[in-house]
């Protein structure tokens, strides 16, 4: 993988630069080492390093919410975040980040020299898709059809999430149809590779079909085996994986947090240790540090801020996740697997038992050797234990148990897995008045002002009522 080195960064932050001199011919006025414009392949490139938050959260700085809702990390300062006491997230920074500079990228992509317009165009379009399926699943519905338009409009009407659905699935249609041979320049992801890419958008395309297995299973099917028959993800190399620098500008969030300011604020959950120590789960000494005692201890849950937590007795997230260059884990092969396990089970795909055992296997060797380095030591025996080795009668509960640790820290997929399948069974943070695990986030306070009535109609029309909060529910998300 390739990564934007401080001249192109430079070249980002002047993309909205004009020249405002005239008095001399536009080729002498031209700087072609120093450019005023981003071509499409740098806006695209731009907004491949805001990937990197939808694995942790667009504001850093008031932790990271998506790891605590599905459990994967406790507190062991601060722990109001993992109490559910903050409602509204701000999704402004990624209709104005990313999303704008995808927009732009599809609207002037006209320049061959940087690979295929219809590749530029294609993956500016997956990007577009994956970007709006997280903030769709984090809000329900949200402004679509009419965002995104600039100073056309500043007060986007909000779609249904069934029409956001509907429409990313066009969108990643229109990717899927459009590649030709010939890579495309300036991709820090896959290197310009569009087979890559094209397998991403399709897996992309099953995983969000996946989703509609509660609201709407035929959409579901019909969707999900599109996206199969179109080509998947056939092995980790093909993963959507963000790897960071040895250096500060493109360091691991993790190790800024640990290392770099010295706040061992994260160990890993009592839930997800419990569940994998007694397994021997090869993937745990990734995941978790031992305490000074030398043992796992996960640590409980969603803890008063009043308790004070002895960091040396419990396990901190593993060092081997919080180096500098760390990669973060985004669309994977071992996704892919596990969806296709579920698919064979309730029969969206031909195969039953059998091929859902097939997959579920494959799925959890793809995801021990990705966490684990390509590294199968104790693999076979994991495997081979009564909780772990596929029964047709507990199948869906085991898929979904192994999904969710197979997306650690991939905190928002994790979520939104549970809400859908109710795996693994988490019990919300104790003496919290009764609050339960969010279901949703709020809108930004700011759409209150700034949107005001497209906001009273979204929340009008939630699918099963409620108010602007976490309980209400998501469209998919059907009690």
């Amino acid at each position: 993988m390739k990564h934007i080195n401080k001249s192109v960064y430079l070249i980002f932050l002047l993309a909205a630069l004009t020249s405002s001199c005239n008095k001399f011919d536009d080729v002498i006025n031209t700087d072609p080492n120093n450019p005023v414009k981003a071509a499409a392949t740098q806006l695209i490139a731009n907004s491949q390093l805001s990937l990197v938050d939808i694995g942790t959260t667009f504001d850093k700085t008031a932790s990271i919410y998506g790891e605590h809702y599905p459990q994967y990390l406790s507190n062991t300062s601060f722990t109001e975040n993992s109490r559910y006491n903050t409602i509204n997230f701000n999704f402004y920074p990624i209709y104005a980040g990313p999303l704008m500079n995808l927009e732009k990228a599809i609207e002037i992509a006209n320049n061959p020299n940087e690979g295929p317009i219809a590749n530029q165009i294609a993956v500016a379009k997956i990007l577009k898709a994956y970007f709006l399926w997280h903030v769709t699943d984090r809000w329900g519905a949200i402004p679509f059809q009419q965002a995104l338009k600039g100073s056309a409009n500043f007060t986007p009407a909000y779609d249904s999430q069934q029409v956001v659905y509907d429409g990313l699935f066009k969108l990643l249609d229109e990717a899927n149809a459009a590649f030709i041979p010939g890579n495309i320049k300036n991709d820090i992801i896959y290197g310009g590779d569009v087979i890559r890419w094209k397998k991403l958008g399709n897996t992309i395309h099953l995983l969000m079909a996946l989703r509609l297995s509660k609201v709407d299973p035929t959409k579901g099917k019909a969707e999900f085996q599109k996206a199969l028959a179109n080509g998947i993800m056939d092995k980790n190399e093909d993963n959507l994986t963000y790897v960071h620098l040895a250096d500060k500008v493109n360091e691991n969030y993790w190790y800024t947090s640990f290392t770099r300011l010295k706040r061992n604020w994260f160990a890993v959950s009592k839930p997800i240790v419990d569940y994998m120590l007694p397994l021997n789960d090869p993937r745990l000494p990734v995941f978790a540090d031992k305490n000074t005692a030398g043992n796992y201890v996960g640590l409980d849950y969603g803890l008063p801020g009043a308790v004070t937590v002895v960091i040396n007795n419990f396990s901190l997230l593993g060092s081997a996740l919080r180096q500098q260059n760390s990669p973060v884990y985004l669309v994977t092969y071992a996704q892919a697997l596990f969806a296709k396990a579920e698919a064979a089970k309730i029969d969206w795909i031909p195969g039953s038992d059998v091929v859902a055992k097939t997959n579920y296997d494959l799925a959890i060797q793809a995801s021990v050797l990705q966490w684990n380095n390509n590294n199968s030591t104790g693999l076979s025996a994991f495997m081979a234990q009564v909780p772990v080795a596929y029964h047709p009668a507990t199948a869906l509960r085991q898929i979904g148990e192994q999904r969710w640790v197979h997306l650690f820290l991939h905190g928002y997929e994790g979520w939104a897995e549970w809400r859908r399948t109710g795996f693994p069974l988490l019990t919300p943070a104790p003496n919290n008045n009764n609050a339960p695990i969010p279901r949703r986030e709020g809108y930004p306070t700011q759409e209150i002002t700034n949107n005001g009535t497209n906001y009273s109609a979204a929340v009008a029309s939630f699918p099963y009522g409620g108010s602007d909060n976490l309980n209400s529910r998501v469209w998919w998300d059907k009690p």
